[in-house]
């Protein structure tokens, strides 16, 4: 018997917006228009911190393990994150009012994970980071400092437009700034959740948010302390 190769964007555990609120706006505050999303070119990590990574465990957030689920070959069942950076999300998940709550679908990722995805989005350039084996220029994800989420309203994860690992400009972060509804509402809902908690989002990827990285270095006009991480044994 043969076994498929998982793609990317599988499993689907998210429910469009659209075919959850029709047209309404949904019930919570949006925060009003993204502001220019920047994308400059990030410092090297030159005195990366030694903070532990924790496992995501809480129960305003829901953990979806994506690449594990889709049966990717490296692949972790676990979800990891720097403390400090899951701290911070603790604290978007608690200050989201009932029965709102978030949905991560991948947190720290193992090289060989990287490599294998980058692999397999070779026809899309920029969906996944290379996977550097530079400590001072480690792919986001390897830090412990990236996080790929979404708002969920009773539990369910939502769709703002498009799913995880879309492909498409439809992804981009600020696409639907010019079309009133949910998708616009809830991708902003989510952007400024996080970016009061201190989290840069990835201008091409609504559901991608950094804290401590190269790129959030960048952005914020600061220095990455967020090098390579692996779990505790």
């Amino acid at each position: 018997m043969t076994v498929a190769s998982p793609r990317l964007g599988e499993p689907t555990y998210t429910v469009p917006a659209r075919a959850l609120f029709g047209e309404r706006a949904p019930e919570i505050t949006e925060g009003g228009a993204l502001p220019p999303l920047l994308d400059p070119e990030p410092p090297a990590v030159l005195d990366p911190s030694d903070e532990p990574l924790v496992e995501v465990e809480h129960r305003r957030i829901r953990v979806l393990a994506n690449y594990w689920h889709a049966g990717w070959a490296t692949a972790i069942a676990q979800t990891w994150m720097r403390r400090s950076a899951f701290e911070r999300l603790v604290t978007v998940a608690e200050d989201l009012p009932e029965p709102w709550g978030l949905a991560v679908f991948d947190a720290w990722r193992p090289l060989e994970l990287q490599r294998e995805l980058f692999t397999a989005a070779a026809d899309h350039p920029g969906l996944m980071a290379e996977p550097s084996t530079d400590p001072a220029t480690p792919p986001p994800h390897l830090t412990g400092g990236a996080v790929d989420l979404t708002l969920t309203l009773n539990g369910t994860p939502i769709a703002p437009g498009t799913g995880f690992d879309d492909t498409s400009l439809r992804a981009h972060t600020a696409h639907f700034e010019s079309e009133p509804g949910p998708d616009r509402h809830v991708r902003r809902t989510l952007f400024h959740a996080m970016a009061e908690t201190g989290f840069v989002v990835f201008s091409e990827e609504w559901w991608h948010f950094e804290y401590g990285t190269r790129r959030w270095a960048a952005v914020k006009n600061h220095t990455p302390f967020y090098g390579p991480a692996t779990p505790p044994s």
